[in-house]
């Protein structure tokens, strides 16, 4: 069984007992969350559809932790003209095990 779920504007496909990494939310680790905007559920081959969500669908889980992405380099270059810049960016993302998928 698995769910995909719309979670501050991306599209997680999500399984009981495993993991994501989500963005960046609220609370610390231990806390439960719950996800209410679920687009389609595959039970075993029966698919519901949303449009757009699943009525009384529900995805709960519990955050694990906060942690930071692999760093991204953003390097820019105009050659001929002596301009370099390089900066560097690491995404902050939230650990949410998957414990529940209901409709």
């Amino acid at each position: 069984m698995y769910a995909i779920v719309d979670i501050a504007g991306t599209q997680v496909k999500v399984e009981k007992d495993k993991f994501i990494y989500a963005p960046k939310m609220e609370g610390e680790a231990g806390t439960e969350v719950s996800f209410d905007n679920v687009l389609l559920i595959d039970d075993n081959g029966t698919i519901d559809v949303g449009a757009p969500s699943v009525k009384g669908a529900k995805v709960s889980g519990k955050i694990l932790e906060q942690v930071k992405g692999e760093k991204v380099i953003v390097f820019k270059k105009k050659r001929r003209k002596g301009f370099k810049k390089k900066n560097g960016h690491r995404q902050q993302f939230t650990k949410v095990l998957i414990e529940d998928i209901s409709k």
